[in-house]
């Protein structure tokens, strides 16, 4: 069991080798998050407010991902973007099909924020300013300087407002993955409860929220007034999906559900659409690789029609399933469990089983 732990601790230690972007030296040896449009082949325009961008026009549907914990990424110059070939995904660029489908494509970076070896401290920053190390951030020499005085979940809520005004379409999707499905969430409800105060229009509100292979640490936190992250999530789900917010989720590895490493938030699982997929393409100990699937089977996904659950002609969750059908699943008792394709990367074998959560 000690050998166990000591291996899935690793394993999530080093979960940040994601594919490597082509971005200037200044873009790590300074400060720098916020908001990127792509375009294909990884091509990329950082989102200034209020000056018209190649890679976004205002009336599309529009996806936008959010990555987790970046230990040690910053000195290796590491932006995750959306060819995974280096974290054992298919050397394509997954934005292809989202981009000739007619969809804006961007993604909120928090990185050198993130950019801590202890995940705990990272995920700290989503929530508060004031946490164990406030808001500092690294530099591509590896070197800390004090961060603003605001949290990385409101400094993302910033950018999304200000770049996203002149939004007139109607379809948002945010996409989490791993500590970034915590900072999916905030966002969603930051969103959520400006709208409700009437200081953003309401069709800012994300339609449909993706959670992938999401990690909550475990025990109180006393930034959230000694309530567990996973706890606090629970309650912002539970109520964003009573403003019309659709939440779908996908486990893919154990790292980020075992007990000694993270809390496996089995109650928030139940309140999405859930998906378990089994990448047994890759081995047992390969649990960097299995951690990092779940955004690149994702995002490829949408290349391909709904998975079926297998004998029937139902679609399960991927994302081309659509939303009311994912609405449908999430309202519904059942889970899914992979059942074919598991040993294949490609998405379009894929089948599931509908099983009791």
């Amino acid at each position: 069991m000690r050998q166990l732990l000591l291996l899935l601790v690793l394993s999530f230690s080093s979960l940040l080798h994601a594919a490597v972007g082509v971005f200037p030296d200044s873009t790590f040896q300074n400060l720098d998050h916020g908001l990127y449009w792509f375009g294909y082949g990884d091509s990329w325009q950082k989102a200034v407010p209020g000056q018209s961008n190649a890679y976004f026009a205002n009336s599309k549907p529009t996806v936008i991902y959010i990555h987790g914990w970046q230990n040690g990424a910053t000195q290796r110059k590491n932006r995750e973007t959306f060819n995974r070939k280096d974290a054992g995904g298919p050397d394509l660029d997954l934005a292809h099909a989202w981009l000739a489908a007619g969809y804006n494509v961007g993604i909120l970076y928090w990185n050198q924020f993130a950019d801590e070896g202890e995940v705990k401290d990272a995920e700290a920053k989503i929530w508060t300013a004031s946490g164990p190390r406030a808001m500092r951030w690294r530099n591509s020499s590896g070197v800390y300087s004090s961060g603003p005085n605001k949290s990385a979940g409101d400094l993302l809520f910033d950018h999304y407002k200000a770049n996203m005004a002149s939004y007139t379409g109607s379809n948002i999707r945010i996409l989490g993955h791993s500590l970034g499905n915590q900072m999916a969430i905030v966002l969603t409800k930051k969103i959520s409860d400006a709208v409700s105060a009437g200081t953003l229009p309401s069709r800012l509100l994300p339609k449909r929220v993706a959670l992938l292979d999401p990690f909550y640490s475990n025990y109180a936190k006393s930034y959230l007034g000694n309530k567990w992250v996973g706890e606090v999530c629970r309650t912002y789900v539970s109520e964003l999906k009573t403003k019309g917010v659709i939440f779908e989720a996908y486990r893919t590895s154990s790292v980020t559900s075992t007990v000694f490493v993270g809390d496996a938030n089995t109650g928030l699982m139940k309140m999405t659409a859930f998906s378990e997929l089994k990448p047994w393409y890759f081995n047992s100990v390969q649990q960097t690789e299995k951690h990092n699937a779940a955004v690149w089977h994702y995002l490829w996904s949408f290349s391909f029609n709904p998975p079926l659950i297998t004998g029937t002609t139902s679609q399960a969750a991927s994302a081309r399933t659509s939303d009311s059908r994912i609405s449908t699943l999430m309202n519904g008792s059942k889970k899914l469990v992979h059942d074919q394709g598991a040993y294949t990367k490609e998405p379009s074998d894929d089948n599931f089983k509908s099983v009791n959560r």
